[in-house]
């Protein structure tokens, strides 16, 4: 059964706008825009004539937009000016947003913004579900399409309605790599990757601080790393004091410090792509359990908390931006204790 209704929404000045919508059929049928107007009198004119017209038995013919000077804005054109004023984010997080929108436009790309329901973001999250995206991925894809709504005036915001729910999930067991594991993968994978990992293994750093550290982060005198801020969660630099052997071996692939470009990348001769793949081929090689370089980290967290290190210092020594992460996921992760022989596996 067809049916026309006015909507109110608020604008991003304040002001209230008179939404005219309608469904040419029953509820199995989307919303249709049917209008939108400074005044609810001429909304409910606009709402008179399509109520005529689908009482006719006719599609109501809205191209003459005489009395509708507002252009539609589709999601598409909306979602490219807002990437196009994003001009205080990283180059990554532009190509997350990115990523995120490749799924949303398919979607409801061509859709009026002011047209847009709870109900359509319902079913982007149903549709991404059913093609077997993450649950934390649909959150990120929700959370770029209300930025782009937000940013289009859209208020209230259909995209942050309570009635969306993502999939449930059962969280994923954390399963670090054990010392022997590490050590089975050392020995297999090229000897240039292998300083990079035990770096680390060492560190809990993220596998970025592989290609984004510089030998000027290095501090000769101290034997530490400086990791810069882009490599850090909480986006803040921090300095990683290095096991005397590690740091050794770093220095033995440095040129001697008069001659050093501090420009140049600490491990120049490895790269977080070809470390994560030389892992994973090294773990099929062994019959191992597949880890990754990130489960480096998950393991020097867990070793820090079983040595007693408080949660405070943990985050603070891995740049953790929540301590309660730290609590919550760490907590009786890794039964293995034991550290590596650096000594041994670089001599």
């Amino acid at each position: 059964m067809s049916s026309v209704w006015i909507r109110p929404r608020a604008t991003k000045a304040g002001a209230t706008r008179f939404l005219v919508e309608y469904r040419p059929g029953g509820r199995e049928e989307r919303a249709r825009h049917g209008g939108s107007f400074k005044t609810k009198r001429l909304a409910r004119i606009r709402a008179a004539f399509i109520e005529g017209e689908l009482g006719a038995g006719r599609l109501p013919d809205l191209s003459f937009g005489a009395s509708d000077p507002t252009p539609v804005l589709a999601f598409e054109q909306a979602a490219r000016a807002w990437q196009g004023s994003r001009l205080d984010i990283a180059a990554t997080t532009r190509d997350q947003h990115r990523i995120q929108l490749d799924k949303l436009l398919p979607l409801i790309g061509d859709r009026a913004v002011e047209e847009l329901q709870p109900a359509d973001f319902v079913a982007v999250v149903a549709a991404l579900h059913g093609d077997g995206v993450a649950r934390e991925t649909i959150r990120k894809t929700l959370g770029v399409g209300a930025m782009v709504l937000d940013h289009a005036g859209i208020n209230p915001n259909p995209a942050r309605d309570r009635s969306i729910k993502l999939p449930r999930e059962e969280p994923k067991q954390i399963n670090p790599p054990s010392a022997a594991d590490i050590e089975a993968v050392f020995a297999r994978i090229p000897a240039e990757h292998r300083l990079a990992l035990l770096w680390l293994d060492w560190s809990g750093a993220r596998v970025s601080s592989v290609d984004l550290t510089l030998a000027g982060d290095y501090d000769e005198a101290r034997q530490r790393v400086r990791l810069r801020a882009a490599t850090t969660k909480t986006r803040r630099a921090l300095w990683v004091g290095l096991h005397p052997v590690l740091a050794e071996a770093i220095e033995a692939t440095l040129p001697h410090r008069r001659f050093r470009d501090p420009e140049a990348r600490l491990f120049a001769s490895s790269g977080a792509d070809a470390l994560r793949t030389s892992i994973a081929k090294a773990c099929r090689a062994e019959g191992i359990p597949l880890w990754s370089p990130h489960d480096l980290r998950h393991r020097r967290i867990s070793l820090l908390h079983l040595r007693g290190v408080p949660f405070a210092r943990i985050g603070e020594f891995i740049g953790q931006r929540k301590l309660s992460v730290t609590a919550d996921i760490y907590t009786h992760v890794l039964a293995d204790e034991t550290e590596l022989d650096y000594a041994k596996l670089l001599a």
